[in-house]
């Protein structure tokens, strides 16, 4: 599911930085050309088949082969698609998130230049929030909450989040058909309703200071992630007594994650997600629906297929997942550091190859290693994240797949957008990094 780009730290131009003069350069957007995804037709089938793969994949789980040939929905009946009770979770969950992005806590900051020049301003609280989260939630077990009930109403919780999804997505496209040309995305703007839906027609819209995109990205799917894992943590510990040690690394491993992007927050502001696409269906069901569902797949299905891990094993899960964090914290901090103030003391030194647009190609420390550095880290990680679910089943491996097709079409986007942007500099560039992800592979 290529479509889906939801990875709040790890995308971007390649060892792009510095300031890019725009203001004044463009005074009229033009018709998207470039349509991705098959066109309309494709956006039109992506936006049937992402709801019922997330659907899937939550059912095969609970069957006892959870295997990904297995087909589960025949089996259903309405009250596991269906629970009012979920709406009013989902709902409230929205709005809780909603209150704690609202709180005067943490920095402003600007963002990046727009395609009009402009640069809008963001409050960076996330951290707050999930801390603020966290603690709500251990105040709430304490006190008697039973959270190990989301893993049993997780397929109602999602078939919520799907309507959620899809009916934000009409309410943002029809509130892009009444904003200024400046608001609009430069790669949701083809006159197609269908693509320009699915991609994304308005760029940044906001309700007064808040912005749906920024929110989105960051703070219910996301948080929601952790939330939903802790939730599969209370179910095993119901079921067997104890969590187990594989249902314990995979918790830590993604708590470390999420953690890692609200701490570097700000740094979501310089990737193509804020910066280029509109926010759409593609998105927004990303952000509010697959993050969520999807990237806690391995804890769910270790709810109800246990796995024994030696200690061994454990150990080297544990230094595979520290290896691919160092690749991709490092590459990253090193890459948004360069793009925000390329004479940065720590980056200062960092050779370069100029370009056209007066932005520099960074072609030294991680990022002459390969063009996307922080995407070899991100899979690294992957892996480790499905190792504890073992070697029996396919389905824990789904996420390392769909997200190494994800890595790659956002390589095969990036490296069209920069060579048209930076010409021969861009050339240059590739014959200097000549691998794309894989040091000596691609």
């Amino acid at each position: 599911m290529s479509g889906v780009r939801t990875r709040p730290h790890g995308a971007g131009e390649a060892g792009a930085g510095g300031w890019e003069p725009r203001m004044g350069q463009m005074t009229k957007m033009a018709r998207t050309s470039d349509l991705e995804f098959g066109g309309p037709l494709g956006a039109l089938v992506l936006v049937a088949l992402l709801p019922c793969t997330v659907l899937y994949l939550l059912l095969a789980c609970r069957t006892e082969a959870a295997s990904v040939l297995n087909n589960p929905l025949p089996q259903l009946d309405p009250s596991q698609l269906w629970d009012p009770a979920a709406l009013i979770l989902v709902l409230a969950w929205f709005a809780l998130q909603s209150v704690l992005y609202l709180l005067p806590l943490g920095k402003v900051t600007q963002g990046m230049p727009l395609w009009d020049g402009t640069r809008l301003s963001y409050r960076i609280n996330g951290l707050h929030a999930v801390v603020i989260t966290a603690l709500l939630t251990a105040v709430g077990t304490a006190c008697g909450l039973p959270l190990a009930h989301v893993h049993d109403c997780c397929v109602q919780l999602a078939c919520v989040c799907i309507l959620t999804s899809l009916a934000l997505s009409v309410l943002l496209y029809a509130r892009s058909l009444c904003v200024p040309e400046a608001a609009l995305a430069p790669g949701g703007n083809s006159g197609n309703p269908i693509y320009d839906f699915f991609i994304g027609h308005e760029l940044n819209p906001r309700i007064g200071n808040f912005d749906l995109k920024y929110f989105c990205e960051l703070r219910p799917g996301l948080i929601g992630w952790l939330l939903i894992n802790l939730a599969m943590l209370m179910k095993e510990w119901e079921l067997q007594g104890s969590p187990s040690l594989a249902m314990l690394l995979v918790n830590a491993f993604q708590i470390l994650y999420v953690f890692d992007a609200l701490w570097h927050e700000e740094a979501v502001l310089t990737t193509m997600d804020i910066v280029n696409d509109g926010f759409g269906f593609m998105l927004a069901f990303g952000d509010l629906t697959w993050v969520p569902f999807t990237y806690s797949l391995q804890a769910h299905f270790l709810v109800s297929h246990p796995q024994e891990l030696s200690p061994t094993g454990a150990v080297a899960i544990i230094l595979l997942n520290a290896l691919g964090y160092y690749i991709f914290r490092s590459a990253n901090s090193q890459k948004n550091t360069f793009r925000r103030n390329p004479g940065d003391p720590t980056v200062a030194g960092l050779e370069t190859i100029p370009t056209a647009t007066g932005r520099q190609l960074l072609v030294s420390g991680w990022w002459s290693l390969v063009r996307h550095p922080n995407y070899l880290g991100d899979l690294i990680m992957a892996l480790a994240w499905s190792l504890p679910c073992g070697l029996g089943h396919a389905l824990p491996y789904f996420y390392v797949v769909y997200f190494t097709a994800l890595l790659i079409h956002r390589e095969a986007r990036d490296e069209h957008l920069c060579r048209r942007k930076y010409g021969s500099a861009w050339s240059t560039y590739c014959g200097r990094v000549p691998y794309r992800i894989f040091p000596y592979l691609y």
